[in-house]
């Protein structure tokens, strides 16, 4: 029981810890562009995505760690939970020191890092499912690259098509539709396919639809708006409501996906605990006090120290309108739905980051904070050794020694 509990507790500094730095993901380019303010974004991002934990949280956890370490070469039960304890603690602790210095990090990576690290100390380097590392570290040039290169060309569209356009507000009112046609197709697909998990066809059925019936409201929508102010400020109101919108379902999608990250190795923990069979975590379910819990902690570290990592993608790397912000959201969304379907590693973290800096050099290479964004690629590049140290040096001098005492 006293082992559950510490489980819990620490399932839930995790879920902090991954609120406190990502929800810069879903909120960052509203806030930076003035869309919504700290406040509000954090009140959006807090409802949000403990709705998305609770409600739409993944239920089973078929493996560990992404699979970083295969039950089948764990040869005890203390040495998976000391392990999986020790890889969330490790990673819990680098993803805290990495928002205190504003830096945003992909929490699923150090997870990773985390289990490999305990991997490494406990069976040793045949252990590790080393092909799966070599995926996450090719992730880190993908994510950022198809960000990147897919948010400057739909920037470079939405100049071309309206904003450089002598009355670009009637031009909005024309191709608005098929902006709020694709912004819908897209968010319909990706909640369909990675958190609803339908077939590959049925949610780009279910998107057409949803797709469609938003193209035409906002069609009809379009026909009745007048200018208020000048051409520019009642552009930019319509892309408001756009990011907005594109912001919130992030934020909802986040805690549906990622909440598994904290919890997932504690639900393997505990149905061991309470089975006391090695086995039984192949078919551990998730319980929804665990994704209340979850929520929770998702929220708390939204609200304590969610402004951090937000001021870094949403300021600090470039100036952003909402015009913009929009743009990074939509081909955030839309690189991570594509990339996901055909099967290549992508991180949300990295993508929206490389999105950021695409829409930043369209506008001039002058337009991108260089020396913030070095600093972001050495945080990736030392996201997964990190974790996996700490981890590995609390499983061997604490952890393990703890947990075989209490079990």
């Amino acid at each position: 029981m006293l082992i559950i509990i510490i489980s819990s507790i620490i399932g839930l500094l995790m879920a902090f810890a991954i609120g406190a730095n990502d929800v810069a993901n879903s909120m960052a380019t509203a806030v930076g562009a003035k869309a919504i303010t700290v406040k509000q974004a954090v009140l959006i991002a807090t409802v949000l995505e403990f709705a998305g934990a609770f409600f739409f949280g993944s239920m089973v956890a078929k493996t560990i760690g992404k699979g970083i370490v295969p039950l089948d070469k764990i040869p005890s039960e203390p040495v998976l939970i000391a392990g999986a304890i020790s890889a969330i603690v490790g990673a819990t602790i680098f993803i805290i020191i990495a928002t205190l210095f504003e830096l945003p990090v992909s929490t699923t990576h150090s997870i990773v890092g985390g289990m490999a690290g305990f991997g490494i100390i406990a069976i040793g380097f045949s252990a590790i499912n080393w092909i799966k590392i070599f995926f996450i570290v090719l992730s880190w040039i993908i994510s950022p690259i198809v960000g990147g290169l897919l948010a400057f060309f739909v920037f470079k569209a939405i100049s071309n098509l309206i904003l450089r356009k002598s009355n670009p507000f009637e031009a909005t009112k024309k191709f608005g539709p098929y902006l709020i046609f694709a912004t819908f197709f897209i968010i319909a697909w990706m909640f369909s396919q990675k958190t609803l998990h339908h077939h590959l066809l049925v949610s780009i059925l279910i998107a057409l639809g949803i797709g469609l019936i938003a193209g035409l409201c906002g069609f009809l929508i379009f026909r009745k708006i007048k200018m208020i102010g000048d051409q520019q400020s009642s552009v930019e109101k319509i892309f408001k409501n756009l990011q907005v919108m594109t912001s919130c379902y992030v934020a909802l999608a986040h805690g549906a996906n990622d909440v598994a990250n904290a919890i997932g190795p504690l639900a393997i923990v505990i149905t061991v605990i309470t089975s006391r069979n090695l086995a039984a975590a192949n078919q551990s379910s998730i319980p929804k006090f665990l994704l209340a819990l979850g929520g929770i902690g998702i929220a708390l570290g939204i609200g304590i120290l969610g402004h951090k990592v937000m001021k870094t993608i949403g300021e600090k790397i470039t100036t952003l309108n909402n015009s913009r912000g929009f743009t990074i959201d939509f081909s955030t969304a839309t690189a991570v739905i594509i990339a996901s379907s055909l099967g290549m590693p992508i991180s949300s973290t990295h993508t929206v980051v490389g999105s950021v800096i695409g829409v930043g050099y369209a506008r001039g290479i002058e337009a991108v904070d260089f020396g913030v964004v070095k600093q972001i690629f050495l945080s990736w590049l030392i996201t997964v050794p990190a974790a996996a140290v700490t981890s590995g040096l609390l499983y061997k001098f604490i952890i393990f020694k703890l947990i075989f005492k209490l079990y």
